[in-house]
């Protein structure tokens, strides 16, 4: 009886090793590849608004979830190799901003789920379609070359510079996406009167050059959310009054720091969305079938301060519009 007794406890406990092996196994970590083509310093909202939408899922970082995060600090030669060693991490996602930065990824992989955040991602051929994007990226869309920012930016700059004639539009010649933008502002101008002037920008150390010939030429200036601006918002802001030239874009870190107003979709919703693409791919969607999202809280901000200083004083039809004002 005891050696039965004995026999049968040894096969009920080497029956229970499984489950007890595996109530232990540790939780997944999963592991984020991130890439900006900006500065690290000051909490970028790039980072920030991607990390709270990470917490409000479960995510945290350093406990179930790694992010390896890598920043151009406005060198496009960083790119790729910062690409390149993200992807032989082999993370379970990658998390990448603008079309340059797709590009580099698109080069060394068609399998890693992408979550991208990008102006025009359907326009430049990143994605199929918005609903069906179809291969490893989905993501966010800023509206940039689809519903006309560009166009609208031009023409509240002119709203608030009723008298302004010429105006100039900088950007990185080599995104695409920036020459069918050129073309909206030529169309919008076209209707208001103006005349638009196009000012390439390709480094960081450009920028004074640049914003000094525009304030010599032009009454005002459109600068575009691509690099090196994105990468230098403070910078480019600062040098918009040193050289007192209205300035409008899409990155409110310029209007803040100098530029006159900025008017497109609120950066910290956008990426905090990103992170709900990355939450879905983990639980096993594939972005194929996850439709790209498009950015569609916009927010006008004016500088008073700016204003102030440039000696403008801005119409109440801009005013009444705006989100926030920078006093």
């Amino acid at each position: 009886m005891r050696r039965r007794y004995f026999t049968g406890l040894l096969c009920g406990v080497a029956a229970a090793w499984p489950l007890a092996a595996g109530a232990q196994q540790p939780a997944k970590v999963w592991r984020v590849g991130w890439i900006w083509n900006g500065p690290s310093a000051g909490n970028p909202t790039e980072v920030a608004g991607f990390r709270q939408g990470l917490k409000e899922l479960g995510y945290i970082e350093g406990r179930n979830i790694i992010v390896d995060y890598r920043f151009g600090e406005g060198r496009d030669d960083r790119v790729a190799a910062y690409v390149a060693e993200l992807v032989q991490l082999r993370p379970d996602v990658l998390v990448v901003f603008g079309e340059p930065v797709v590009r580099a990824v698109e080069k060394l992989t068609t399998t890693i789920p992408t979550v991208l955040l990008a102006g025009d991602p359907v326009g430049a051929g990143l994605v199929a379609s918005l609903a069906r994007p179809g291969g490893n990226i989905t993501g966010v869309s800023m509206m940039q070359g689809i519903e006309g920012l560009t166009g609208k930016r031009v023409e509240l700059l002119k709203d608030a510079l009723p008298a302004a004639t010429r105006i100039g539009v900088m950007f990185y010649p080599g995104n695409p996406t920036t020459v069918r933008s050129f073309a909206q502002a030529e169309e919008v101008g076209g209707r208001l009167g103006l005349i638009l002037h196009p000012f390439p920008v390709q480094r960081g150390d450009e920028l004074e050059a640049a914003i000094n010939a525009v304030a010599r030429e032009m009454d005002g200036v459109d600068i575009e959310p691509v690099v090196p601006f994105t990468s230098y918002p403070e910078e480019t802001g600062k040098l918009l009054l040193k050289y007192r030239i209205p300035g409008v874009s899409e990155l409110r870190r310029i209007a803040e720091n100098g530029g006159l107003l900025s008017y497109g979709p609120n950066l910290f919703e956008a990426t905090r969305r990103q992170a709900y693409f990355v939450d879905r791919i983990l639980k096993g969607a594939k972005p194929a079938d996850l439709p790209v999202e498009q950015a569609t809280r916009l927010e006008l901000v004016v500088n008073m301060k700016a204003a102030h200083t440039l000696g403008l004083t801005i119409p109440p039809s801009v005013l009444n519009r705006a989100d926030e004002v920078v006093e």
